[in-house]
């Protein structure tokens, strides 16, 4: 209950390091005011990227479609709009410069939130000696987030090329080269799914087993370990192929068990991060409201509407995410009601939030900017749940839950409700127009 007294403190500082880069920016996305008109609603859009608005590279028709509605005939969009994706193996530019292309839209980078983004607000860490896991440009996202001492994996490699050893092509030819000294690594980083599994999963293990001082001989088990922070956790994502593609949260099974087998302790996150954690929504929110600002709106945005294709990530963290605003909601007006104090003996929270579903962040959440009402869930069918593979009941109201196979993180609670999407719908065409309804705006 404690938690849910006032938002994290980070999130705080975000805020304001949003604003601050939004005030300083030079050219910024342009959004039209003309549609904050009387008497209507003030409503957000966030949308996953694969399986929603695209297999791969390759954009599916419904997409491209309602984005040249969700715009008018000067390219200005008419409501906030962020694209929340669990992808993290390039730069927001990169990802907004795709997006554009794809859509036929401008997209802003102000308007891309990557998996990773939230680590911005996570400044405990930017100073310590940080080892990255990916692919793509990991050096600079990791410069790019705020940390100042960052160590590779073909760094770690290259320091110490003994320990990379199951391809027999690339161990060491002849005479073996002199290790190099590298500090020691207090912090490791999972941005998402490395290319050669097998040298991150050894190198990460052996940074684990020593404390963070690879060079050196396993002697006693320090635990708990440094400091691990993932990013993205999906099980698995949709692309080109006819099936769903391995994903992070993949990478993470198979170094937690790893971890255990060798260790019989349990590998443990300072953060999970990416959907379907809370702080990742708060983040997303952050930039909605942003982009509200630039909408010239004065009031707050009342609702978001999370459209996604995963029901253990998209839709899961959007319902988890509205429960958390519930709960923020019946916190404050039991502050209200004791004079602003909170209650000596609190209630029990039957949904109070583990550390793991907030994404690892705890504190005071500065109260005097409002919250949205709500979050809305909704699941598009041209995904990893698609009506081809998936029976529906009949009754709209049991439609999706995942009945025999949890594939969420270890360290989240199943909670079949969590699953169950506030509306379902074919294509993100037929979503934008269901909201469009719901809030009584015109789309055209």
């Amino acid at each position: 209950m404690a938690e849910l007294l006032q938002r994290c403190n980070v999130l705080k500082f975000g805020w304001r390091l949003l604003k601050s880069s939004h005030a300083g920016a030079g050219k910024q996305l342009y959004i039209s005011s003309q549609s904050s008109r009387n008497g209507h609603n003030f409503f957000g859009l966030l949308f996953d990227i694969d399986g929603v608005l695209v297999r791969g590279r390759t954009p599916i028709p419904a997409a491209k479609q309602i984005f040249r509605s969700l715009v008018d005939r000067k390219g200005k969009y008419k409501v906030p709009v962020v694209f929340v994706t669990n992808a993290g193996n390039s730069m927001r530019q990169t990802k907004a410069e795709q997006l554009s292309h794809l859509l036929e839209v401008e997209v802003s980078p102000d308007q891309v939130m990557l998996s990773h983004s939230p680590l911005r607000m996570f400044s405990q860490y930017h100073n310590m000696c940080v080892l990255v896991s990916g692919q793509g440009p990991v050096l600079e996202v990791a410069h790019n987030l705020g940390f100042q001492n960052v160590v590779t994996i073909d760094m770690l490699r290259d320091a110490y090329p003994l320990q990379d050893m199951v391809d027999h092509n690339r161990r060491p030819k002849d005479m073996v080269p002199p290790s190099k000294d590298l500090p020691p690594i207090e912090a490791i980083i999972l941005f998402g799914e490395p290319v050669r599994w097998e040298t991150n999963l050894q190198l990460i293990m052996d940074v684990l087993l020593t404390n963070g001082k690879p060079g050196n001989a396993l002697t006693t088990l320090q635990y708990p370990h440094i400091p691990v922070l993932a990013c993205n956790m999906d099980l698995m994502w949709v692309a080109e192929a006819k099936n769903p593609r391995f994903g992070h949260g993949m990478f993470l099974v198979c170094l937690e068990s790893l971890y255990k087998k060798v260790t019989g302790c349990e590998l443990k996150y300072d953060a999970l991060i990416g959907k379907p954690s809370v702080v990742t929504y708060n983040y997303a929110e952050l930039l909605i409201r942003q982009q509200a600002e630039s909408l010239g709106w004065t009031e707050p945005v009342e609702r978001l509407y999370a459209i996604g294709d995963n029901p253990m990530a998209d839709i899961y963290g959007a319902n988890l995410y509205n429960r958390y605003l519930q709960s923020c909601h019946r916190t404050r007006a039991l502050m209200q009601l004791g004079g602003g104090e909170p209650q000596s003996q609190p209630l029990e929270d039957p949904h109070e939030m583990t550390c793991a579903e907030m994404g690892g962040v705890t504190g005071a959440y500065g109260g005097e900017e409002p919250l949205p009402v709500g979050c809305s869930s909704i699941l598009v069918c041209t995904g990893v749940y698609s009506q081809d593979q998936q029976e529906l009941p009949p009754d709209p109201r049991h439609s999706v839950t995942e009945h025999r196979i949890f594939h969420g993180h270890r360290d989240f609670r199943f909670d079949p409700n969590l699953t169950q999407p506030s509306f379902m719908v074919q294509d993100v065409k037929e979503a934008v127009e269901l909201v469009f309804q719901q809030e009584g705006w015109p789309l055209e």
